[in-house]
C-alpha cells in the first residue's frame, strides 16, 4: 500500500498518512513474526498462546487499515478492501473457534457467515468487471485472481454454514478449523508482503527470484499440513483446550 501525499500538504495530513502506513506495515511485520512463533511453538504452551494473541491483534490492524484506506488511494483499489476484510475474517473466526466452548455457536458465527458471503459476492462482481475491462484486470489485478478469491470465500462460507447447522464443533475438528484458518491468515499476510516491490527490493539480488520468495509460503503450508495430519492420525490433540467460553 502506497499513500501518495504531497510535501505541500498540511502537517496533520502528512503525519496522519505516515501513521496509517506505519500501522499497516507494522501490523504486517508483527503478524508475520508472531505467526511464525505461534506456528512453530509447542501447541498449548505459553509462547504459543501469547504469540497467537499478538498475531490476531496485528492481523486485525493490518487488514482493517488496508480495507479502510484502499478506496481512498490515488488509484483506488476496491479489491484490497475485500482482501483486508478476508484477513480479518480468517484470524477472527480462527481465534473464536478455540475460544468458544465445544459444540457452541452464536451471533459471532452468523455474523462471520454474512461477512464472508459478502466478500465472495464482491469478488465475483470485481472479477466480472475485470473480465470486461481492457487487459482483463482492474488496477493490475487479473480477473482470474478475483475469481480464485471468490471461490475461496465461497468455500469458507460453506464451512461456516456447516458449523452453524451442526451446532458447533468439538475435538479434532474444532482444532483443525482453528489451525487452517489461522495459517491461511498468515498466508494472506505473506502474500501481501511478497507483492510489495519495495520490500522485495530490500533483499539481495540473488534472493529476489520467485522460487526463493515462495519458500516462506511453502514452509507455512507444510507446517499446516503436518499439524493437520497429526490431528487426524495421532489420536490426540496437539493443542491444549482452553477454558470454555460462551461469549
Amino acid at each position: 500500500m502506497i499513500l501518495a501525499v504531497s510535501p505541500d500538504s498540511p502537517f496533520l495530513i502528512r503525519e496522519g498518512a505516515a501513521l496509517i502506513l506505519g500501522l499497516h506495515v507494522g501490523g504486517g511485520v508483527v503478524g508475520l513474526a508472531s505467526g511464525a512463533v505461534a506456528l512453530t511453538a509447542r501447541k498449548g504452551s505459553l509462547p504459543h498462546r501469547l504469540a497467537g494473541d499478538v498475531f490476531v491483534v496485528a492481523m486485525l490492524i493490518m487488514g482493517s487499515v488496508g480495507a479502510v484506506v484502499a478506496p481512498f488511494l490515488p488509484m483506488p483499489q476496491p479489491g484490497n478492501v475485500a482482501g483486508g476484510l478476508l484477513a480479518c475474517y480468517l484470524v477472527a473466526t480462527g481465534f473464536m473457534t478455540v475460544k468458544r466452548a465445544p459444540g457452541v455457536v452464536g451471533r459471532f458465527e452468523v455474523g462471520g457467515l454474512i461477512v464472508i458471503a459478502a466478500i465472495a459476492a464482491a469478488e465475483v462482481m470485481f472479477g466480472i468487471q475485470a473480465l470486461h475491462s481492457p487487459g482483463g484486470e482492474i488496477v493490475g489485478v487479473p480477473f482470474q485472481a478475483m475469481f480464485i478469491l471468490a471461490s475461496l470465500a465461497a468455500l469458507l462460507a460453506g464451512s461456516d454454514l456447516s458449523v452453524i447447522l451442526r451446532g458447533g464443533l468439538s475435538g479434532g475438528q474444532r482444532l483443525a478449523r482453528h489451525l487452517w484458518r489461522m495459517c491461511t491468515g498468515l498466508l494472506v499476510a505473506l502474500g501481501s508482503a511478497l507483492a510489495q516491490p519495495r520490500l522485495t527490493h530490500l533483499l539481495p539480488p540473488n534472493l529476489r527470484h520467485l522460487p526463493i520468495l515462495l519458500l516462506p509460503v511453502a514452509a507455512v503450508v507444510l507446517m499446516m499440513i503436518y499439524w493437520l495430519l497429526r490431528l487426524a492420525f495421532a489420536g490426540r490433540s496437539p493443542v491444549r483446550a482452553p477454558l470454555p467460553r460462551t461469549a
